[in-house]
């Protein structure tokens, strides 16, 4: 799949070069690499911002939230229960989305040629 240009979702879940496909978007958990260590792709000329990430994140939690009050009302567990089950999965959930939701970012301001400033 390198050098050719990969598809939003393919490199949106596994964090591909919007360039050329190669799997060099991370060098962390959340943080992107410098560059495309396969094309030479700059990554940090894009910014992604934290606006989608803060409403992912609303999104997200609510849903567990919502979720924790039907297992709540439903079976009645200890209060430690809520604890080991949501706080790991709602976690677990956050971190994933928001690598998917980041290298989405990425790939559309790439498409887009999107640049600071710029309308139109």
């Amino acid at each position: 799949m390198a050098d050719e240009p990969p598809r939003l979702i393919d490199a949106s879940l596994k964090g591909l070069c919007p360039r050329c496909g190669a799997r060099t978007l991370y060098a962390g958990l959340l943080r992107f690499a410098p560059k495309c260590s396969n094309c030479g792709l700059d990554y940090s000329r894009f910014n992604v911002g934290d606006g989608a990430s803060a409403a992912l994140i609303l999104l997200i939690e609510t849903l567990f939230v919502i979720a924790a009050i039907i297992v709540q009302l439903s079976f009645s567990p200890p209060f430690w229960v809520h604890i080991i089950l949501w706080v790991p999965l709602a976690t677990a959930a956050t971190i994933l989305a928001l690598r998917g939701s980041k290298a989405a970012m990425l790939w559309l301001e790439y498409k887009n040629d999107a640049g600071e400033g710029r309308s139109g």
